[in-house]
């Protein structure tokens, strides 16, 4: 006798395999990124596909069905789509069921009438970006950026650069991006063409450069112009250091990732992110303790008004500290990172008046690196303007980061097992911890997860999008 949950499953299974190819159909050959209540079906597996539809509980109430969206996607291949976009089939699939179903021909031409004025132009080419450095993060940028460019639009990681190595660098160098001991393999294809001296990354040729001052590269020997220097570096921090890369032949505009010195601006991908004018041509995508706190202050300081604060960190180690004893010129930095909890310095609260200036001195920092090589934990201790109660501060930011503005940068865990290493690999860059918050009267505690690495990369390659203008739109809002 058949178990009728074994074949309910398999149903479903068997219907998320059916819309694999019209997803990538969808997204290589029209750019029409797909999700579902923010979560991506691109390149995803079946199994994925059904547990994203899952969440979708948490945002309608009720259960969304692989079916539901499989009808909206099919329609969307015979309707052709306008143009580069972000679409939420889990939206429009809960709106095709609220207007009574029918012709799903006819409601998306509908629904997608007033897109067209938000398509994007055309590009010759895709935007031109170089890695300068490739350390943690830059290594995930260029993850990210290989795969965005399946599209055949946006942006094109043209080039890394980085100090000369010794001998066999190239193949050194393919093998890190191949490999990470907390990410996982590279999704693909990696070799090398040491005549060329690039990495061949799924079709992407990756030119490595060896190089030791930014201005004395010339990126129009590669091909490359007009490019965005990603700088991961952390060697310059302020306008006269950053600057230099904009003496290079081919370079346009400088994205540091770290927190900028000076006037330039500090930019949190969905809280700032629009105040970047095209004349900018050096910003900063601030810290990654930043772009986690950030969205979450800010929602917390619009609903309850925040006096004042303390932010303490959890952070992992880095490779700023040792791993063991030994010279560092920085204080307790020189001791052993896995075996010791270590005290240190954060600008991250002061970081944040640059994004929010409401909160310009309201708040103070401190961080502890931990003995973990990723996640780590903000603890942010508020003196709200008004009182709340657990519940009511916990819903806010549950509907907030279901359906909110800042919906890419916060997601909310409910789990009361939750550890660190769940989250490794989250887009988000904030993770609420629910169980874990403190609310008495007017003060509250707030626990904040994020995984350092990768949530932050992927606000660094939004703000990427953003500053290049290849940024797809997203539909419905």
């Amino acid at each position: 006798m058949t178990d009728p949950l074994h074949h309910d499953w398999n149903s479903r299974l068997a219907r998320a395999e059916s819309i694999l190819p019209l997803i990538g159909q969808l997204y290589r050959q029209n750019g029409i990124v797909t999700k579902v209540f923010g979560r991506l079906l691109v390149n995803k597996s079946p199994v994925e596909i059904i547990k994203i539809h899952r969440y979708a509980r948490r945002v309608t109430g009720e259960t969304l069905s692989v079916n539901d969206t499989a009808v909206i996607i099919e329609g969307l291949a015979q309707v052709g789509p306008p143009g580069v976009l972000r679409l939420d089939v889990g939206k429009l699939a809960v709106q095709f069921r609220a207007s009574g179903g029918g012709d799903v021909v006819a409601f998306l031409r509908e629904a997608l009438a007033s897109v067209e004025p938000q398509r994007l132009p055309v590009l010759e080419r895709p935007q031109d970006v170089v890695l300068y450095g490739f350390g943690r993060i830059g290594r995930l940028v260029a993850r990210m950026l290989i795969d965005k460019l399946s599209l055949g639009l946006g942006l094109r990681l043209a080039a890394i650069v980085v100090r000369p190595g010794k001998s066999d660098d190239l193949a050194k160098r393919a093998s890190l991006l191949r490999r990470d001991s907390v990410h996982g393999q590279f999704n693909g294809s990696i070799s090398i063409d040491r005549e060329r001296n690039q990495i061949l990354a799924n079709g992407v040729a990756i030119q490595v450069i060896y190089g030791k001052n930014p201005e004395d590269i010339d990126y129009t020997e590669y091909g490359i112009d007009n490019a965005v220097i990603v700088d991961n570096t952390g060697v310059w921090r302020d306008e006269a250091g950053l600057g230099r890369h904009l003496q290079a032949k081919g370079a346009k505009k400088v994205v540091l990732t770290a927190p900028g010195k000076g006037d330039i601006p500090n930019i949190v991908y969905g809280i700032n992110h629009d105040s970047v004018t095209e004349g900018q041509n050096i910003l900063s995508a601030a810290s990654c303790t930043t772009n986690a706190i950030v969205p979450v202050l800010k929602l917390i300081n619009d609903r309850f008004g925040i006096e004042h604060g303390h932010i303490e960190t959890c952070h992992a180690y880095t490779n700023d500290q040792n791993l063991i004893d030994n010279y560092h010129d920085k204080p307790r930095r020189g001791r052993g990172a896995p075996q010791n909890m270590v005290i240190t310095e954060t600008g991250a609260a002061k970081a944040v008046a640059k994004a929010l200036p409401e909160l310009a001195g309201k708040l103070t920092g401190n961080a502890i690196r931990v003995p973990t090589p990723n996640v780590s934990l903000a603890v942010m201790q508020l003196h709200l303007a008004k009182e709340t109660t657990v519940e009511e501060l916990n819903e806010h930011l549950r509907v907030e980061s279901l359906d909110g503005e800042q919906q890419l940068q916060i997601e909310y865990s409910m789990s009361p097992d939750a550890v660190s290493s769940d989250f490794v690999g989250f887009d988000h860059a904030a993770i609420i911890d629910a169980p874990a918050t403190i609310v008495s009267g007017r003060h509250a505690v707030v626990y904040v997860w994020y995984d350092n690495e990768y949530g932050y990369s992927r606000q660094v390659v939004r703000l990427i999008e953003r500053v290049s203008g290849v940024r797809p739109p997203t539909f419905p809002q």
